[in-house]
């Protein structure tokens, strides 16, 4: 028998396949959330407050058959979802320091910067990593 043209079946040719190589593609999840928490430790500190917040709010909205875990999730969603966490986070900011000028352009980026949080989060989330899962904050 010629080993070298042996046809291996559908079913071996995928990692996650077999029952001893489930625990391969689990690893890589776990490696990819991992390198997420590990680059998000590295944002200013300012985007790492809104990040946590952000992830605070979703905590609500984390149960199954959530918009957050469509398979296909709907844009306007996320934006008006993004709209809602920004005016959220800006009442917050205004009621601690009313008295604090805060530059003109921050507004503008803020509502871009909340909705990258947030998909980065909903990303997160969908892979399996919680809010808390890992300690790198």
């Amino acid at each position: 028998m010629d080993f070298e043209r042996r046809i291996l079946p559908f079913y071996m040719t995928y990692p996650a396949a077999g029952n001893g190589n489930a625990s391969l593609y689990g690893q890589q999840n776990e490696d990819v959330l991992r390198d997420l928490e590990y680059f998000r430790q590295m944002y200013p500190a300012e985007v790492r407050r809104h990040q946590i917040r952000i992830a605070e709010i979703l905590d609500k909205m984390d149960y199954e058959g959530s918009v957050i875990y469509d398979e296909y999730p709907d844009r306007y969603t996320l934006e008006r979802l993004a709209e809602n966490i920004t005016d959220i986070i800006r009442r917050e900011e205004n009621q601690q320091d009313s008295a604090q000028q805060r530059p003109e352009d921050e507004g503008k980026m803020m509502p871009s910067l909340i909705f990258v949080l947030l998909v980065n989060e909903v990303y997160k989330r969908r892979r399996g990593g919680r809010r808390g899962f890992f300690s790198f904050r």
